[in-house]
């Protein structure tokens, strides 16, 4: 059995795997990362595997609450890895979760693909159809676009908002603004994919934004757990059961 655990940049999210299937999985705000012992019980998986992009103190955290089980592996970057290459000048200059995502498309896709995660920050990553990483575009998520401007205008509140065309209500048009805004790079960045190419779409927002893309799109909700887990199985020996 093996933990796969995304530390994100506000949200830690863990799946435990058994052979081909999610036996659980979860999702906790950084804040409440005391309460995961509760959520594991006493499973004790044969490895555990962990993308963290919060930082060193959260990392300190999380090993404190693992202590007692297997050692995690903390996954960063590599040039070559389950059969992706990173295109990154300097390899390990990529998110751990990005590398991860990427991994999880290549084993469900095995062809080109834009991958893209939609959470605190949205990321469009390119995935060539030999594997090669050619590179991706971030920009700030759906929920930081709307909050920036509420922070930095002294007129446009923070509020809940409908998706309309065209919108009658500030809130209205703050809310189908920022969704056209990362659709359109959405859809921007997959044009200049080429003929035959896919969207896999994960993070928070994925239910909000997939309705309003004009390209073939795929959901897949544990993205980075699934490369995580392919990660730890090619890295580590010896069977996966507890």
């Amino acid at each position: 059995m093996i933990l796969a655990i995304d530390c994100g940049n506000s949200r830690l999210k863990w799946g435990l795997r058994d052979g081909g299937r999610w036996q659980s999985t979860g999702s906790v705000p950084l804040a409440d990362i005391a309460h995961l012992p509760g959520k594991w019980g006493r499973i004790t998986p044969a490895r555990v595997v962990v993308a963290n992009v919060a930082g060193p103190a959260v990392r300190l955290r999380l090993e404190a609450i693992l202590a007692g089980r297997p050692r995690p592996s903390w996954v960063r970057a590599k040039r070559r890895e389950c059969g992706v290459t990173n295109g990154y000048r300097r390899p390990a200059q990529l998110g751990a979760d990005r590398w991860a995502a990427l991994i999880g498309a290549w084993s469900i896709v095995r062809g080109p693909c834009l991958v893209v995660a939609v959470g605190t920050a949205t990321t469009a990553d390119v995935l060539k159809g030999d594997g090669t990483f050619a590179g991706g575009a971030i920009l700030p998520g759906l929920e930081l676009m709307k909050k920036s401007l509420a922070r930095s205008t002294a007129g446009l509140p923070f509020t809940k908002g409908r998706f309309s065309r065209p919108p009658r209500s500030t809130a209205d048009a703050i809310e189908t603004g920022c969704l056209l805004a990362q659709v359109g790079a959405i859809e921007r960045m997959f044009a200049d994919m080429g003929r035959g190419a896919k969207c896999v779409l994960t993070g928070g927002a994925a239910g909000r934004i997939a309705p309003h893309l004009g390209i073939p799109v795929r959901i897949e909700n544990h993205l980075v757990l699934e490369g995580l887990v392919r990660i730890a199985r090619e890295n580590t020996r010896g069977p996966e059961r507890s």
